[in-house]
């Protein structure tokens, strides 16, 4: 992956300037000193998802339970920051602050992870609102006028067919042209810049003029991110447009990084304590680096750490999405509804600032 590379990397989200510090790390959303992404998980007997299964928008490959999950421990931790208390997420609350709005999320599938939830969130507050449905892809809640939508693309960046094959091209965004005229857009992208082989849906990479087989995919997701910056840059309005970025979701194939000699099926509690043992993925860092050079507001969710600790909070083998053993994804009710009560927390916070 490019050791050099990486270290340079970290050296650089050090000296940022003060502004992108603003937008790397979460400061957005600290007020009287409180850091919402930095904390601990807590078990909490009372506690008790927003939605169950009857929400009529939630995915079947992410609903754990009803694919045979067993055990509902993992239901029953918080997230608590260290020195505050987030605000509990209020679903009639969110439509009517985003009555007559338009919401985008845009990225892979963890992007359709969070959508799913959020709308399940806000329908299980609001069970009796009419809507409209499209399936996997929009939600409108029409007493409001809300509607929240997800666009799904593996990269930001486009994959183009071509006779030669299909080539990942690194500084184009022709698909951008879908998500304007949004109130917020929630991005995300990762998961794929490490697929190879059979994985990948692209045979070239291609940047400038120049097209080759592969390449660093540090490299190659920094080159991706940046294109994607430039668009935010050259796009967006921030007096009528929000932007944030999920962060990087991690996966926990790897268990040596707990101290496992598997990975994540039948994990059944979270990591103790506010750091996780392996340290960051390799992408935040590349991520935290793109951000400080982007001028418009992106507002990090920085959801990383806090979604490390989780080793339990994936389907596994509960799953109608996929063979084998999903610890890439998270079950829902679940992780991504703390992703979303750190948007709500976050809206709130942008609003008193505005």
């Amino acid at each position: 992956m490019g050791f050099t590379y990486q270290a340079l990397l970290c050296l650089a989200v050090l000296f940022v300037s003060t502004r992108a510090e603003l937008l790397l790390n979460g400061s957005n959303f600290i007020a009287n000193g409180c850091n919402n992404f930095r904390g601990q998980w807590v078990y909490d007997p009372s506690s008790s998802p927003l939605y169950t299964s009857s929400c009529p928008f939630i995915t079947p490959g992410f609903d754990c339970l009803k694919s045979g999950r067993l055990d509902k421990v993992f239901l029953k931790y918080s997230w608590k920051p260290d020195s505050c208390n987030l605000p509990r997420f209020d679903g009639l609350s969110f439509l009517k602050r985003w009555k007559g709005k338009k919401i985008l999320f845009v990225g892979d599938s963890l992007s359709y992870n969070q959508w799913s939830s959020l709308v399940c969130m806000i329908h299980g507050a609001v069970p009796n609102a009419k809507t409209s449905y499209v399936k996997d892809t929009r939600v409108i809640f029409e007493d409001y006028g809300v509607s929240i939508s997800v666009y799904r693309t593996t990269y930001l960046v486009d994959i183009v067919r071509t006779p030669r094959g299909r080539i990942l091209k690194l500084d184009s965004i022709q698909q951008g042209k879908a998500w304007l005229g949004n109130d917020m857009l929630i991005f995300n992208t990762w998961h794929w810049w490490t697929h190879t082989g059979n994985k990948q849906p692209w045979d070239f990479v291609q940047y400038g003029n120049t097209i080759v087989k592969d390449m660093d995919r540090l490299v190659a997701f920094s080159r991706g991110l940046t294109t994607w910056g430039r668009w935010v840059d050259q796009n967006v309005d921030p007096s009528k447009t929000k932007v944030f970025f999920q962060g990087i979701s991690p996966s926990h194939y790897r268990g040596q990084e707990w101290g496992s000699k598997s990975n994540c099926i039948r994990e059944q509690v979270p990591i103790k304590g506010s750091t996780y043992p392996a340290g960051s993925p390799p992408g935040a860092a590349v991520l935290n680096k793109v951000l400080s050079t982007i001028k418009k507001p992106v507002y990090l969710l920085d959801i990383t750490t806090l979604s490390q600790l989780r080793k339990d909070a994936h389907p596994s083998i509960y799953t109608t999405n996929h063979r084998g053993n999903d610890c890439s994804h998270w079950c829902l009710p679940g992780l991504p509804d703390t992703w979303n009560q750190l948007l709500y927390a976050a809206v709130l916070l942008i609003s008193k600032k505005l």
